[in-house]
């Protein structure tokens, strides 16, 4: 038989706190794929750079990799790495926006790693083609091109040196479904013709469903289970799976409230001898408390690392919500838009072209769309940071308008000051607000964030905290309306689950009307009473979410359905 591409046997991360990452096992075949899932902080991309030698300074890897039966030290010295990176083993990171330069023409990028000067032209123009690219696109800087084109560049600059191996470190986490299709779907194509392995990492169970032949569960640095793709996600053996699993929205019924996860992943150096899961597990017993498990196969090939495997069932229990969309038809509106239009100079359609939408009080309405649809440029209008060229925004209540409406961005560490602490950053709002400062511990209670966060700053919250924090700063001048743009595209599942029961339950309590922007179908299936779907400037379908979600009658939301990954 033949050798696979790429072993590891005990693999190890340790750094100055301790061990980070412990005892990872797994082996790739050539052509083949392997999903690494989890939280974030399991210690995936760890896991995964000490396979490249790209570790941070002051961290020191150990045990056993093999590339195509080639024996690598994990803790080799940079030559050695160096020959091995680029040539044989590649990285394609998570926004090629910022792994680009922005001063190098695409091309010049592509061409670093071809060393033969005079076919470098040709070698990049023969790259750009077999990634979907026009040859022009080598004279074009990255900030010129649209987020599916900047990877597709990316693609092709990690392809230059003709590796064995591929990177993949959450590549689609920012593309819209469509987008994300095209750019897996390249990369599978590829993987097929040059019989490459690949590495993907993704919080995406979606996507790790539909594009690994093998999954990898990772959790506080340890491996808990792994196996086939369709056993793994399908049939899965250890609670955390299972729980992850459930976290995922489905497309095809609207849920109560997601089961998230209770608390956070612990730091894997503070983990002792004990199942690492064991805080948060619902079938944790004594014995998890004080004996670290061993991976076991539960079917062949697929091994999970539990002591209470086939005792209980762990998925949870999940309930139906109605559908609330016909329930809010007599209420008043919370915010109507008329005929609302914008155009940016040089872009080829208008960003927008006579929208109109109507969110009534207490309801939740769902923006969907490819990037380019103009669905942020709606959400700026609304909220006064854009200014249209035609149309109108009304919002009852004013002169109080700027109170009325607020906006959670999708990156909430770029929109909180690193500066500042979380209170110093909610006292501001406050004041602006014209409350008092005393209630900022209010308002973190609102999100379900402890009092003592206040003195903390952004960079020592974690994701999905720092979106709550984000929220709660929208919550000071007590608005009516809330708009969430893809405020939760880059949180994992599970981080995902929690930020969608929470402002479900503020929906609830305040009474507050959404307008939620995203990408994600099954979100939007999740949040919505109704959805707007959005093409190049125009409302193009809207109505009830089970219906446009469900049967679409447009082609192009019928499109963006086909796109999705496989349903779970």
């Amino acid at each position: 038989m033949n050798a696979p591409l790429l072993r590891v046997r005990g693999l190890r991360v340790t750094g100055p706190q301790g061990t980070i990452v412990t005892d990872v096992d797994l082996s790739l075949e050539h052509g083949g794929t392997l999903g690494v899932v989890g939280e974030s902080g399991s210690g995936k991309s760890l896991a995964v750079k000490a396979l490249s030698g790209l570790l941070p300074r002051g961290l020191h890897a150990t045990g056993e990799i093999e590339l195509d039966g080639e024996p690598l030290d994990p803790d080799g010295s940079a030559p050695q790495w160096r020959r091995i990176r680029g040539s044989r083993i590649v990285t394609l990171p998570q926004d090629p926006f910022t792994s680009l330069s922005p001063l190098h023409r695409c091309g010049t990028q592509i061409g670093w790693a071809v060393t033969d000067r005079h076919r470098r032209a040709r070698r990049v123009a023969e790259l750009l083609a077999e990634v979907g690219l026009p040859a022009e696109v080598a004279r074009r800087h990255p900030f010129e091109l649209s987020g599916g084109m900047r990877q597709r560049v990316a693609i092709a600059a990690a392809l230059a040196g003709d590796p064995q191996l591929l990177i993949a470190d959450e590549p689609t986490t920012a593309l819209d479904v469509s987008t994300q299709a095209e750019v897996l779907d390249l990369i599978a194509g590829l993987q097929h013709v040059r019989r490459m392995g690949v590495v993907l990492i993704t919080h995406d169970l979606a996507v790790a469903r539909s594009r690994a032949d093998q999954i990898m569960v990772m959790y506080a640095g340890r491996v808990l289970e792994r196996g086939p793709a369709s056993e793994v996600l399908e049939r899965p053996a250890h609670p955390y799976t299972a729980r992850l699993a459930a976290c995922d929205p489905p497309l095809d019924v609207r849920l109560a409230s997601l089961p998230a996860i209770p608390g956070s992943v612990p730091p894997p150096h503070t983990v002792g001898v004990e199942c690492s899961f064991a805080a948060r597990c619902a079938l944790t017993v004594d014995a998890c408390r004080t004996t670290v498990p061993r991976a076991v196969e539960v079917r062949p090939g697929h091994l999970a690392a539990c002591l209470r495997i086939g005792q209980a069932d762990p998925r949870p229990p999940v309930a139906e919500a109605p559908e609330h969309g016909s329930a809010r038809e007599g209420a008043a509106p919370a915010l109507t838009v008329r005929g609302l239009a914008k155009r940016f100079r040089g872009a080829p359609h208008p960003a927008l072209d006579g929208v109109d939408l109507t969110v009534r009080q207490g309801e939740a309405v769902a923006v969907v769309g490819e990037s380019g649809s103009g669905k942020t440029t709606l959400a700026r209008c609304i909220v006064g940071l854009e200014r249209p060229d035609e149309g109108t925004v009304e919002i009852p209540g004013l002169p109080d308008g700027p109170q009325r409406i607020q906006i959670v961005f999708q990156d909430p560490y770029s929109a909180l000051n690193p500066g500042l602490t979380i209170g110093a950053c909610l006292r501001e709002a406050l004041a602006v607000a014209g409350r008092p400062a005393s209630d900022v511990a209010g308002l973190l209670d609102l999100v379900g964030l402890p009092a003592d966060h206040a003195r903390r700053r952004p960079r020592a919250l974690s994701g999905g905290e720092r979106q709550r924090v984000a929220i709660a700063r929208a919550l000071a001048p007590r608005p009516k309306v809330l708009i969430c743009d893809e405020s939760v595209s880059a949180l994992d599942v599970s981080v995902q689950a929690g930020v969608l029961n929470l402002l479900s339950r503020l929906r609830r309590e305040l009474g507050l009307s959404l307008v939620f922007i995203t990408h994600d179908l099954a979100v939007a299936r999740q949040v919505g009473d109704r959805v707007h779907v959005m093409y190049r400037g125009r409302v193009v379908e809207s109505g009830p979410a089970h219906t446009v979600l469900s049967a679409p009658t447009h082609p192009y939301t019928r499109r963006l359905l086909a796109c999705r990954p496989a349903a779970r």
